[in-house]
């Protein structure tokens, strides 16, 4: 199905969407977005970071064309609704800009308030794509509190349906009906709403079911292959928790750990001793082709 240009009405006037970061995420969100007609423009640190972000979202609208998803006009007309800047100046005329780099509160929370003073128009939306941390701290460093929510995309983005829609205790009920009509109306995506607590709704019940099938491996109670046979053919889930935790990223859902497990001091959200090794000598998954499982 041919994307069409979003409604101005029906997305809350977003034209203009920003993306900060063009790792997997990112690219996935930028890309995503352009096949629905925005006009879209990314801010990366470097021009090595643009080269390889470039690539990325080349190489998955390619994969999408061979894969008969999109056609071979559809590509092209996306790619040209891409464009780059290495200066967060040049997301200066956005009406939306997701945020999408690691996941450092810090850092998320000084870009916040570098962003608030970039943009000119003073009703431009400001969104965080994490996965796990305080919408209201980064909301806090801005002039705009009330226009600062979280939208969580899932990987691979292009493919899952769901987005979180994550209010702050400043967000306004207007901004959210905007943000959750971008996902909606103007991706074509399904949005569940959020209060603003770590881990939010998928994580928050997700992260403690791989971190359980984690101990299992580390005590030797079962083998990852044995783990992940038993929810794939016992609960009909389509992919087992390991092979899943390794498609998210070690690193990730070890951040994302931490972070609930700072939040709520409970030993079900705690790192299991084995993740973190793991993390510690680079084994980080699918991405670097070995964590619970190798790959070729």
């Amino acid at each position: 199905m041919t994307p069409t240009a979003p409604h101005e009405e029906a997305v809350g006037q977003v034209e203009r969407v920003g993306i900060v970061g063009c790792g997997l995420m990112g690219s996935g969100i930028a890309e995503l977005s352009a096949l629905a007609g925005y006009d879209v423009r990314v801010a990366v640190s470097s021009q090595d970071s643009l080269t390889v972000g470039r690539g990325r979202i080349l190489a998955s609208l390619d994969r999408a064309v061979r894969a008969e998803r999109i056609g071979a006009a559809e590509r092209e007309a996306a790619l040209g609704r891409i464009s780059f800047t290495t200066d967060l100046i040049g997301l200066a005329d956005r009406q939306l800009v997701i945020e999408s780099i690691a996941e450092d509160k810090a850092a998320k929370v000084e870009l916040f308030a570098l962003l608030d003073k970039t943009l000119e128009d003073p009703e431009a939306i400001l969104a965080s794509n994490t996965s796990s941390l305080s919408i209201t701290a980064m909301a806090s460093a801005t002039d705009r509190p009330g226009q600062v929510l979280g939208l969580h995309f899932f990987s691979p983005t292009q493919l899952i349906p769901l987005v979180e829609v994550i209010s702050s205790l400043h967000t306004e009920e207007s901004v959210l009906s905007r943000a959750e009509a971008f996902v909606t109306v103007g991706l074509g995506k399904q949005a569940i709403r959020s209060a603003d607590r770590t881990g939010f709704v998928v994580n928050g019940l997700l992260v403690p079911y791989l971190l359980t099938a984690m101990r299992m491996v580390e005590s030797g109670f079962a083998s990852a292959e044995t783990i992940d046979r038993g929810m794939t053919l016992g609960c009909s889930h389509p992919v087992g928790p390991l092979k899943l935790a390794d498609l998210i990223g070690l690193d990730v859902l070890h951040s994302v750990a931490e972070a609930l497990y700072d939040e709520f001091k409970e030993t079900l959200y705690a790192p299991p001793p084995l993740l973190t090794r793991m993390v510690e000598g680079g084994l980080l998954g699918k991405k670097t082709r070995r964590g619970f499982y190798r790959y070729g």
